[in-house]
């Protein structure tokens, strides 16, 4: 029987730098990635919330549209799935699923279900999905989805998520030491060659 593997897809499988330029020309700033140390993009511009969030819903479009895929990101999901269903969870609205399949199509991924929450609470539908494993780029998802859910998730480092971690949360550097440890994880398992 397939495992169902959830993966969240914003800073997971598109490039966590990905926001840096669409700052630097909106707000006229030069950031760099590596000064991103907390997920929340407001204090990092001189506008209100509102105005942030105003922005930010106007732009997600073009922004995710032009995202660019994370290295070895298709190399491994292309692996897994020959041993698991792949549900792409996120946290976008509902009204960009146009797009983000657009986007998945356009960069040739597969996938078994994409689910736009439109939150950040990823928990219900980690349980409903049944979800086996997850993999995520938000220090508080990744921990809450592992206790909540008892499931080992796959945290891929990030200047902004530095945070302690339990021990079902697993810190990797990128894709192929994401499945490396997915691998090792499915050892008992007959992996298809």
């Amino acid at each position: 029987m397939k495992k169902r593997f959830g993966i969240d897809i914003d800073g997971t499988i598109t490039r966590p730098d990905t926001m840096v330029p669409y700052l630097n020309k909106a707000f006229n700033m030069a950031l760099t990635y590596e000064e991103i140390n907390t997920y929340d993009l407001n204090p990092f511009v001189d506008v209100s919330p509102s105005e942030f969030a105003a922005w930010f819903h106007d732009s997600e479009p073009m922004i995710y549209s032009e995202s660019l895929l994370v290295d070895g990101a298709r190399e491994c999901l292309e692996k897994f799935e020959q041993y698991a269903d792949l549900y792409f969870i996120s946290a976008r609205r509902k009204d960009l699923i146009d797009v983000t399949e657009t986007w998945f199509s356009t960069n040739e991924l597969r996938y078994h279900q994409i689910d736009l929450i439109g939150s950040h609470d990823k928990i219900a539908m980690a349980k409903k999905l049944k979800i086996d494993l997850f993999f995520e780029d938000k220090h508080d998802n990744a921990v809450t989805i592992s206790e909540e859910c008892q499931i080992p998730v796959i945290l891929f480092n990030t200047p902004y998520n530095l945070g302690p971690v339990p021990e079902q949360v697993i810190r990797v550097n990128h894709w192929f030491e994401a499945r490396r440890w997915v691998e090792n994880w499915l050892k008992d398992t007959k992996m298809p060659e």
